[in-house]
């Protein structure tokens, strides 16, 4: 009896992880599709900031964070010093940058020109400090 016990709770403490994994898949999903809408609203926001449905804003948000995760990572990096003497302002210039970049890649996203990109990644922080919140 005692054995069969230890069994069951084995098989429950193996099962934990994967609805912990679950629940890490949902708010990943969650947050691409809160990212994606609101790469909607700042396209209402910012002149020069263009996405044309859910569909490519959903494409958007997936491709600016790969590339924030790669290239954007490399970029953080390298500009680390002037990072620093900016106080932080220098990391709206890589996303914008990296926004930039995914409107060339991304059909249905366009972005015309460096400011609109800065612009659209200051709403976008502020908008994902939201988000982070939101989804915590």
């Amino acid at each position: 009896m005692r054995y069969t016990q230890e069994i069951m709770e084995l098989a429950a403490w193996r099962a934990a992880p994967s609805r912990v994994q679950q629940g890490f898949a949902m708010t990943i999903l969650l947050q691409w599709f809160l990212y994606a809408l609101a790469l909607l609203l700042v396209s209402r926001i910012v002149p020069g900031f263009h996405v044309s449905g859910l569909w490519p804003a959903l494409i958007a948000a997936l491709v600016i964070g790969l590339l924030n995760a790669t290239a954007g990572l490399f970029l953080k990096i390298v500009t680390f010093p002037l990072t620093i003497l900016t106080l932080g302002l220098f990391l709206l210039v890589i996303n914008g940058l990296m926004i930039l970049l995914a409107s060339n890649i991304v059909r249905g996203f366009t972005v015309r020109g460096f400011f609109p990109a800065f612009w659209g990644a200051a709403v976008l922080a502020l908008l994902g400090m939201l988000i982070k919140a939101v989804t915590k």
